[in-house]
């Protein structure tokens, strides 16, 4: 996955029946877009938008799109096309707040890099840190494969730039209904 927004008005409560729908809605010639929707019988109501990079078997270059990807996911992508340029800010400003973090060993996927999901979890963090509520809008774009060990965090405003000790950005967190505030 190269790129991640999720939009929560109001995470669906406990016991909340829930109605899911995912549809492919664009696609590139490396890349496609897949929309899911959870919306809850009370009002709960969570949307995310996933940018997905097509890689050869070995997971480290884009390819094109398997034969046979237009015919199933076509008709929803209706003719929509997508790219897979990133849209954040590579680098912070200096000066910015920094905060530690670490990778587990436990969150390396089969390819032996970080799990994209796992990225979420330091957002997540510094939201719960924060005293963040709903509405929450938080886009992320994964820019280099991380390892286990040590990282760091850097916050400015709406963004949030997780990087490995060596300074590289592993991903960029937008967030434009939220400041971050000082790290405690």
């Amino acid at each position: 996955m190269r790129r991640l927004r999720l939009r929560v008005e109001r995470f669906p409560r406990f016991r909340e029946a829930v109605a899911v729908a995912t549809w492919c809605s664009g696609a590139g010639s490396l890349v496609a877009e897949r929309r899911s929707t959870v919306r809850g019988d009370q009002g709960g109501l969570v949307e995310a938008v996933a940018l997905w990079v097509h890689l050869d078997p070995g997971g480290a270059r884009p390819r094109p799109m398997p034969s046979g990807f237009e015919a199933v996911y076509g008709p929803s992508a209706a003719g929509r096309h997508v790219r897979a340029r990133l849209r954040h800010p590579g680098a912070a400003p200096g000066g910015v707040r920094s905060a530690p973090w670490r990778f587990r060993a436990a969150d390396l996927d089969l390819a032996d890099h970080v799990n994209n999901a796992v990225y979420w979890q330091a957002l997540e963090e510094q939201l719960a840190a924060d005293h963040a509520r709903e509405p929450i809008d938080a886009e992320v774009e994964h820019r280099a494969p991380g390892d286990a060990g040590d990282a760091s965090l850097l916050l400015d405003g709406e963004m949030l730039w997780i990087t490995a000790p060596s300074g590289d950005v592993l991903a960029t967190f937008l967030c434009p209904n939220y400041r971050f505030e000082p790290v405690r």
